[in-house]
């Protein structure tokens, strides 16, 4: 978090959250809710501003009930997921692993995510579990599993790149237990693998932490 942001938190401590005029698409972009566009429960306009995105990218963050926020000064500008907190792009390293290659995934902050475990829901959506994360500093906190949408121009490349038909055939056909769902995986073409699951996209918020749809009623910290 910036420094400058830290100082006007201290300076400012009882400055009113902001709802609703925020969110993050399936696309991971920003999109500013105006007033219009809430009474319409449109989308938004989203954010091209560059120094606005680094801005955020710089201080999003979550709080203890895993409502995620963009830190504006000393304000929490509360965000509206339209599916998880990150939304990941996919590319493939064929240098990488001796030449091997490698599967890239870069989040709408540009930082690199480091998938966990693959998952699949009803509607085709594939979301990819991160690896464990501790809190930053300054009163947040971060999902010990974060949850990352992939974009869905890079569902084609994630087929070339992985066995990811074959993985949900397995599931879907995989005996109705533990051992025997934690035993399917994704299979990148170099090799390695993760684990691989198929979900119901409505019960991932409460499975992996977070809120969709964040509201001053829902407001603990």
């Amino acid at each position: 978090m910036d420094e400058i942001v830290q100082q006007a938190m201290a300076k400012w401590p009882n400055v009113p959250h902001c709802y609703g005029w925020l969110a993050l698409d399936r696309r991971g972009q920003w999109r500013m809710r105006d007033e219009a566009a809430q009474a319409a429960g449109t989308a938004g306009d989203p954010i091209r501003h560059e120094a606005l995105l680094a801005f955020i990218a710089r201080n999003y963050a979550s709080d203890d009930a895993g409502q995620w926020y963009f830190q504006n000064g000393p304000q929490r500008v509360y965000v509206a997921l339209a599916y998880a907190p990150f939304v990941v792009r996919l590319t493939w390293d064929a240098a990488a692993n001796d030449g091997r290659g490698a599967p890239v995934l870069t989040d709408q902050l540009g930082r690199a995510f480091v998938p966990q475990a693959c998952l699949l829901d009803e509607d085709g959506n594939v979301a990819f579990v991160g690896a464990a994360s501790g809190g930053e500093g300054g009163g947040t906190s971060t999902p010990s599993a974060p949850l990352a949408l992939l974009h869905d121009h890079d569902i084609d490349l994630l087929t070339q790149v992985s066995d990811l038909t074959q993985a949900f055939e397995i599931a879907q056909t995989s005996d109705d237990t533990a051992d025997a769902k934690g035993a399917v995986r994704l299979h990148w073409r170099n090799g390695d693998s993760l684990p691989f699951a198929t979900v119901h996209a409505g019960t991932l918020p409460q499975t992996y932490g977070f809120e969709r749809d964040p509201q001053a009623d829902n407001q603990s910290a």
